[in-house]
């Protein structure tokens, strides 16, 4: 069932968090040079945790009750990568590590509304095969 909608949206989170993520900055640092994730474990693990979760979510499309609560998880994942670099933009001073954000940040906002679309999409599927099941 790889056309489902929500089959769509998690292999778009996939594309971000695993390939994008990798090309964008998250920031500049003092010296103008782009902050990719590569250069980061903390923010590599995760990135890669939230792809490798979306791609485990799509091939589980008949036990959606699992893959709903993966969608969850990865939501707290991005939510976790988020404040991450939240807290390194808000609190870290100026010229030590981030100096200007990238459009890098922007990837866990975008992941984590595809996320949630999947989780509705997935929990639309699961009333319809309950209501089916209903008329039988």
């Amino acid at each position: 069932m790889i056309q489902r909608i929500q089959s769509i949206y998690l292999f778009l989170v996939v594309v971000l968090s695993g390939g994008i993520s990798t090309i964008l900055p998250y920031g500049l640092d003092q010296n103008g040079e782009a902050l990719l994730s590569q250069n980061n474990f903390l923010v590599l693990g995760m990135f890669t945790g939230s792809a490798v979760l979306a791609l485990v979510s799509v091939f589980l499309f008949k036990n959606r009750q699992l893959q709903f609560v993966l969608g969850r998880i990865n939501i707290l994942l991005n939510f976790i990568l988020l404040g991450v670099f939240v807290y390194w933009s808000l609190t870290l001073s100026g010229e030590t590590m981030v100096s200007e954000k990238g459009i890098g940040m922007l990837i866990p906002i975008i992941s984590i509304v595809l996320l949630v679309m999947a989780n509705k999409a997935i929990k639309k599927d699961e009333n319809l095969v309950k209501s089916v099941d209903r008329l039988r």
